[in-house]
């Protein structure tokens, strides 16, 4: 296999592992939470995937 083929190919899949996480985090998080937490949640968890990018 081209290694740029198997870099970009690592790239992809990392990049859908941290979003599938992302969204269990999410539904989890958000799950039987009234509706006047939710932008707290959402708020750290969006903190929570930035962290864990870099890009913080």
């Amino acid at each position: 296999m081209d290694p740029v083929l198997a870099a970009a190919a690592c790239g992809v899949l990392g990049l859908l592992i941290v979003a599938a996480a992302a969204v269990l985090v999410v539904r989890s998080a958000l799950h039987g939470t009234e509706s006047k937490d939710r932008a707290g949640i959402l708020g750290a968890v969006a903190e929570v995937v930035r962290a864990v990018r870099g890009k913080r």
